[in-house]
């Protein structure tokens, strides 16, 4: 039986689970025409960005990253250029401290928020995106820190995706008493999350392309997605918020077309 190693660190609960789901449903659909393979999922988060680049060479044969990330520009690999979430992680949520909350609610204008601070994790592919569209970045520590410096006055901001930020709070945030999910905002840039395969598994990167198209057709993609994130839209009333759109200067040349579907 082949194994396969996912790499699936790096990120919220919420996105390993649906990441795996969607990596065991290409596996499955093509079962019939490829070897069996065991699954052998790595959540390791590595914060040094010198060890998540290092990740294929380290056994990893395919992982779910956003297109075109740097940490991975000079890196042997297959892209599969599918997006995987309808751009889900590309529309973003505010959490703020309680006192500010006033205050960002008059925000309208990109300019406006361009004035404040947004805290970033080390080695996150955000940062960069984040300092092209002329935001005030503070990017340091790791994720596990960066709601106490949040709370503690280090920036005015964080932004996560739709699709983790209430999986986050809840689990990280809501302890520390005094921040919220601002209600009015919602920031948007394309950014499309893909599989990354290693480029000595050439055959796994068309398994995992031809199942993915798979099941797209039969609509097993549409159903994972609802699973996982169907009413997301309705529950933080994304339609009814102020959307400040940025531009992603590292999406590849063959997704330049790429827009987020999530709201169609």
């Amino acid at each position: 039986m082949q194994k396969v190693f996912f790499w699936n660190g790096n990120k919220s609960a919420a996105r390993q689970n649906y990441e795996l789901a969607l990596l065991e449903a290409c596996l499955e659909v093509t079962a019939q025409d490829y070897a069996a393979v065991d699954v052998r999922v790595d959540n390791t988060d590595y914060p040094r960005a010198a060890d998540e680049t290092n990740i294929f060479a380290t056994g990893a044969d395919i992982l779910v990253t956003v297109a075109g990330n740097v940490k991975f520009k000079d890196i042997p690999k297959l892209v599969i250029t599918q997006p995987l979430t309808k751009g889900l992680l590309g529309y973003r949520l505010l959490l703020v401290r309680n006192e500010s909350l006033a205050s960002f609610s008059q925000i309208n204008t990109p300019q406006q928020l361009q004035a404040l601070s947004i805290g970033v994790p080390q080695t996150w592919a955000d940062a960069e995106l984040f300092r092209h569209n002329q935001y005030k970045v503070i990017e340091q520590g790791t994720l596990d820190d960066l709601f106490l410096r949040l709370k503690n006055g280090s920036f005015d901001y964080v932004a996560l995706g739709v699709n983790e930020i209430e999986e986050i709070y809840a689990s990280r945030v809501a302890t520390l008493e005094g921040i919220s999910i601002e209600p009015s905002l919602m920031l948007y840039y394309p950014f499309p999350l893909v599989f990354y395969v290693s480029a000595a598994q050439p055959i796994l990167a068309q398994r995992v392309k031809t199942g993915l198209n798979k099941i797209i057709v039969n609509g097993e993609f549409e159903s994972l997605f609802e699973r996982h994130h169907g009413d997301v839209v309705q529950r933080l009333k994304l339609r009814d918020r102020a959307v400040l759109t940025l531009n992603n200067p590292a999406l590849p040349i063959e997704m330049n077309g790429f827009s987020g579907s999530l709201l169609d």
